[in-house]
């Protein structure tokens, strides 16, 4: 069998951002590492995008894969959209599609799909998001717990792809934004890349009683102007991420490094990356993390389907469990489902 270097003829970081290949994928196989053990996915997304499709069968295919998923959190990804009605209104339509999708996967046997929605907003709209908001929660069924929005931007054209703007965290609406959130026991999910960090510690100063969760461990750069400064970088986020977790409003996804930002190449391995390979190229930022949030505000997310054209879900939850192996029952319990749980107000099974 072929060893796991990167292919001369693989897709290359920029086409494979959305490319799902089963067949591929299916190259690697390994033994699923402690079944039992609970797990809740804290971020995920779904959509019927031209050439990239993941819906409903394909995410309980993943979650039914030899782990032990107990519940998933969706996170906006632009799907399910109104075509109709008031503009500011539109973006609920998500919301109400995620329900759905819910209530589709529950009819299959499987409860736990989209027990948690973040649903998209507009930080731009300041205070004139409560009433979206209010829709939001009605819409969401008690499954609504907070909203995200495209706030990543970057200068270099070969890292910014998304139509976003520089500077939005920093914005008097995006605080007009918080505030409401914060007052409605609502959170902020935020996709930002490291250079951006600096403008969430002002956010989480501002507003202390706000649940702020960074999405992909703060999407650390490895590509355009920052290839090749693995070592900056990574000197450069940990500072940030210091200072982030002096705040204790906020909390850290820990996934999301399967996309192309992370200039990790592991979509163009001749097999699928091992867990071993997840783990080995991971541990640096994982242990960094633990030390500067703990293990109680930390939570594994699949980042599924993006990080799917890099690594299936099976070899995925057990890098996870190998980089948590050395923490005790508790820590490890935290960050495969307790931190999830407590942050999107998720209700655990007392047994499994």
């Amino acid at each position: 069998m072929p060893t796991s270097k990167t292919a001369e003829s693989g897709l290359n970081a920029a086409t494979s951002l959305h490319a799902l290949r089963p067949e591929w994928l299916a190259l690697r196989q390994e033994p699923i590492i402690a079944p039992e053990l609970p797990i809740i996915d804290g971020h995920h997304h779904l959509w019927d995008h031209p050439g990239s499709r993941y819906l409903v069968p394909d995410m309980i295919e993943d979650v039914r894969s030899g782990h032990n998923v107990v519940a998933t959190v969706y996170v906006q990804a632009g799907t399910g959209l109104r075509t109709s009605g008031p503009e500011e209104l539109r973006q609920v339509g998500e919301t109400e599609f995620a329900v759905a999708a819910a209530e589709k996967a529950a009819q299959t046997g499987y409860g736990g799909l989209n027990a948690a929605i973040v649903g998209p907003i507009s930080l731009m709209l300041g205070a004139a998001a409560k009433p979206v908001l209010e829709a939001h929660v009605q819409a969401g069924r008690g499954r609504f717990r907070g909203v995200r929005d495209l706030t990543h931007w970057d200068e270099d054209p070969a890292i910014h792809k998304v139509h976003t703007r520089t500077g939005m965290l920093a914005t008097p609406h995006a605080a007009e934004v918080a505030a409401l959130l914060s007052q409605m026991g609502l959170s902020l999910d935020v996709f930002c890349y490291h250079t951006q960090l600096p403008e969430v510690v002002a956010l989480a100063r501002l507003f202390p009683d706000l649940r702020i969760v960074i999405n992909h461990v703060g999407t650390p750069l490895a590509i355009g102007r920052f290839a090749g400064k693995r070592e900056a970088v990574f000197a450069e986020w940990r500072a940030q991420a210091a200072r982030l977790g002096e705040h204790s409003n906020v909390s850290l996804k820990f996934g999301g490094l399967g996309m192309r930002f992370s200039g990790s190449g592991f979509d163009r391995f001749v097999v699928p990356p091992s867990s071993d390979d997840l783990t080995a190229a991971w541990r640096p930022w994982f242990d960094a993390a633990i030390g500067t949030f703990g293990p109680r505000r930390i939570m594994f997310e699949s980042n599924f389907p993006m990080d799917k054209a890099s690594f299936s879900y099976p070899v995925l939850w057990n890098a996870y469990k190998k980089l948590a192996a050395g923490l005790s029952p508790d820590e490890r319990a935290r960050l495969l489902s307790g931190t999830a749980a407590e942050v999107y107000g998720i209700g655990l099974p007392a047994t499994h």
